[in-house]
């Protein structure tokens, strides 16, 4: 999955085209960032994130979306 979020945005969404999974960020502050994962229906909170650039915000939220993954 290619993630693109700016730690500038405040809220995105992404869906893996493979498995159909929803990924949905949103952030207040722009430092902390919650996330949820699962469908357009029906997420659970994978817990919030701080990140400081663009890549650490979408490698942490990459990361959960594997952990994730792995608990299916």
């Amino acid at each position: 999955m290619n993630l693109n979020m700016s730690i500038n945005d405040n809220f995105s969404s992404y869906i893996d085209e493979k498995t159909g999974v929803a990924i949905f960020v949103d952030s207040f502050d722009n430092k902390e960032f919650e996330v949820r994962i699962g469908s357009t229906s029906d997420s659970v909170s994978m817990g919030a994130i701080t990140a400081s650039s663009d890549e650490e915000l979408n490698r942490k939220v990459l990361e959960l979306f594997e952990k994730y993954q792995g608990e299916k």
